[in-house]
């Protein structure tokens, strides 16, 4: 009779820690990642206020050239596809470890097209990655550098430019 109660309690202890091990499974594949706290988030507000800030920059630039585009003045924004930015850091990132580089980031250079048969090379904006070279300092505490511009490294250029390409935030 011992044995057989032992038996029943192994059985209901072993439903309950099964139970329990396939509902946290469940709730892990079907709850959603937590969010992390980003540097540099802006809000909308933040966001126009940065705009409008520019626009006497941007008066300046579209103002000294000797002729504007046909369609619309030298762009103020770029964009990319999420599809192409994250196909980019992937490439990126090969390339950085083939030339013995750990990639830690994307600096974004303002640009211009050069004149060409008298047009005005118009504005562009590039990413170019960052980060620091792999190296052994024989400590346990060595702590990387990073945020260089990785200079054998591609950038990413071509984005798409706003609707007509001077208008201001947001689009």
């Amino acid at each position: 009779m011992k044995n057989l109660g032992l038996l029943i309690l192994g059985i209901i202890l072993g439903a309950l820690a099964m139970y329990y091990y396939c509902c946290n499974d469940q709730m892990e594949v079907t709850s959603e990642p937590p969010l992390t706290t980003l540097k540099g988030i802006i809000t909308p507000k933040e966001a126009s206020i940065l705009d409008t800030a520019y626009n006497v920059k941007h008066r300046i630039i579209n103002d000294s050239l000797y002729r504007k585009s046909a369609d619309g003045g030298d762009s103020r924004s770029s964009w990319w596809s999420l599809e192409n930015i994250q196909n980019y850091i992937n490439y990126a990132e090969n390339q950085a470890g083939e030339q013995g580089y750990t990639m830690d980031g994307l600096r974004i250079y303002l640009g211009a097209y050069p004149d060409i048969d008298g047009e005005t090379g118009l504005t562009t904006m590039f990413f170019i990655p960052t980060g620091y070279k792999n190296t052994s300092e024989g400590s346990m505490f060595y702590i990387p550098q990073g945020g260089g511009d990785l200079t054998g490294s591609d950038g990413l250029n071509l984005g798409g430019h706003g609707k007509p390409p001077s208008h201001n935030y947001p689009q």
